[in-house]
């Protein structure tokens, strides 16, 4: 067995001569544990967050979206494009054209970002789950084309789930001049009817700003015949993700850029992640000031243990191992705080997760959730634990060999 970490175990458990130092070793325990439970319990919260976010997200991003890399558009029938459509691991592709307009409903008006899709767009993503109203999914009927409006669109607009008279979207013309005489002129003007249905995915980006048509009916609105300004795509079940989308992007080249659906919301995620980095630097230093606590709790224990020292130097004990003692002493307290706040903490955490312990608002429905949303990642608990491992262990090196030189001389 390991000499000084023998010694260290049994002064850590043994009753002191002093009760004060029983208590402050408790103390430093109990504080490295708060700070470690902290950890676990915030980390978590912001993964919870942030699988939440990206649940909203992904009703409507593709698994992954092709983009022109300089210019708005691109040509439809464009032959790496067609290739890429022809991917035996491509379930399905759907052409995109998007781009802002004018809604005019009676005597209110909004700018919006009118989204026209292929008719496959439902097997594309999960549009169907996120529809409200007593209509259906459906982009066009004959000549009719339908406008899915999200539902903060709807709300500004004073329509319904279904609005009776048509909404007007205007666009300005791609070329010419505008008449300051006859200002309509300018403008391509066109109507959308109401499938009966609005969407909500509980997303401003989307809910107060785009309509979801179809593509011909942008096509015409935006004078972009056989242009698109995306191409998104859906893989067969079983399809190995990195390696199709690595392939996608070799065959892209520099003429386009692949995005899955993380970087379609890069700087929504990078935030988080940012903001998740910031609470993990705050409630490290916390960690730090929690550790103060070993620090006297080992200073008052070396200077306890002055005569045991003092026996072991005559025993044989190089001043190496006595300096040893002390630290296993610390790293001890560090590792049990550490043990016992994480388990506290994962225990909240599926406390939390169970039953919602801690609401987000008083009144029902005001927020998306309820309850604060709690995701445990095994990784975090890895990097929690190492870190309450490391910074107790650096903090007791230079208190511990500062006060050993003083004991030993």
């Amino acid at each position: 067995m390991n000499f000084p970490f023998y010694i260290a175990r049994r002064y850590l458990f043994s009753k002191k001569s002093t009760n004060a130092i029983n208590v402050i070793s408790g103390i430093s325990v109990v504080g490295v544990a708060v700070a470690s439970m902290a950890l676990v319990v915030t980390l978590s919260v912001f993964n919870g967050f942030h699988d939440m976010v990206a649940s909203f997200f992904t009703q409507l991003d593709p698994q992954l979206k092709i983009t022109p890399a300089k210019g708005k558009t691109a040509a439809s029938n464009d032959s790496t494009l067609m290739r890429i459509r022809q991917l035996d691991e491509v379930a399905v592709a759907t052409d995109v054209l998007e781009d802002q307009a004018l809604a005019v409903y009676g005597d209110r008006q909004q700018m919006v970002t009118i989204k026209g899709v292929d008719d496959n767009y439902d097997k594309l993503t999960h549009i169907r789950q996120i529809l409200e109203g007593d209509g259906d999914y459906a982009l066009h009927a004959a000549d009719m084309n339908y406008g899915i409006l999200g539902l903060g669109v709807a709300y500004q607009l004073g329509i319904g789930y279904t609005y009776r008279e048509p909404l007007k979207i205007y666009a300005p013309r791609r070329e010419g001049q505008i008449n300051m005489a006859n200002l309509q002129d300018g403008f391509v003007e066109d109507e959308l009817y109401s499938p009966g249905v609005l969407f909500s995915i509980k997303q401003g980006k989307y809910d107060k700003r785009y309509i979801i048509t179809a593509i011909q009916f942008t096509r015409n609105l935006f004078d972009r015949d056989g242009e698109l300004t995306s191409l998104e795509l859906r893989l067969k079940p079983g399809s190995n993700f990195e390696r199709v989308k690595a392939k996608v992007q070799e065959m892209a080249g520099t003429r386009f850029v692949v995005r899955d659906r993380y970087e379609q919301q890069e700087d929504t995620f990078r935030i988080m992640k940012v903001e998740k980095l910031m609470a993990y630097i705050f409630l490290t230093f916390i960690l730090v000031i929690a550790c103060f606590n070993i620090i006297g709790s080992l200073s008052m224990l070396m200077i306890d243990k002055r005569n045991d020292v003092v026996t072991l130097r005559n025993l044989g004990a190089s001043d190496r191992q006595i300096i040893r003692i002390f630290l296993f002493e610390g790293r001890m307290i560090s590792a049990i705080g550490a043990v016992i706040g994480i388990a506290i903490g994962l225990l909240l955490c599926l406390l939390q997760q169970q039953f919602g312990l801690i609401g987000l608002g008083s009144t029902e429905g005001s927020f998306v959730v309820d309850a604060y949303p709690v995701s445990v990642h095994p990784w975090d608990i890895v990097v929690v634990f190492f870190t309450v491992l490391a910074v107790g262990f650096i903090s007791v090196w230079y208190p511990v060999h500062y006060f050993a030189k003083r004991l030993l001389n």
